[in-house]
């Protein structure tokens, strides 16, 4: 079993930054994508952001290019999410996600493990 912990959410001005992380513990003796997903209220649950086992591989939103930064480190087991240039619209509770697999699979929804995740307010 695989667990992710998400943390760093919290309230923000537009046009600010803001920084989430998300652990993972358990069973990762196998290489696995990692990657982040969002949901707003009233709207349904969509991909912010990848990237591979390795860090060399990186996928994005359309609504976060440009102002969004996946990276990760393998040893901590730690993903992390940079957020410049927040807006309003970017309000949700952000989602860590893994998959046992290639990164690429997850712009589609390919998810084996959620977080319980955090939640990022910006203010107009």
């Amino acid at each position: 079993q695989v667990q992710l912990v998400e943390s760093g959410g919290g309230l923000v001005q537009a046009g600010g930054s803001l920084r989430v992380s998300c652990v993972v513990s358990g069973r990762t003796d196998s290489s696995y994508a990692m990657g982040w997903f969002r949901q707003a209220p009233g709207k349904e649950r969509e991909f912010v952001a990848a990237v591979s086992w390795s860090g060399g591989t990186r996928y994005y939103g359309d609504s976060v290019k440009g102002r969004f930064t996946i990276s990760r480190d393998s040893a901590k087991n730690t993903v992390y999410l940079q957020m410049n240039n927040l807006k309003p619209d970017d309000t949700a509770i952000y989602y860590c996600a893994v998959h046992m697999g290639a990164a690429a699979r997850m712009t589609g929804g390919a998810i084996d493990y959620w977080g319980k995740g955090t939640l990022v307010t910006v203010s107009s």
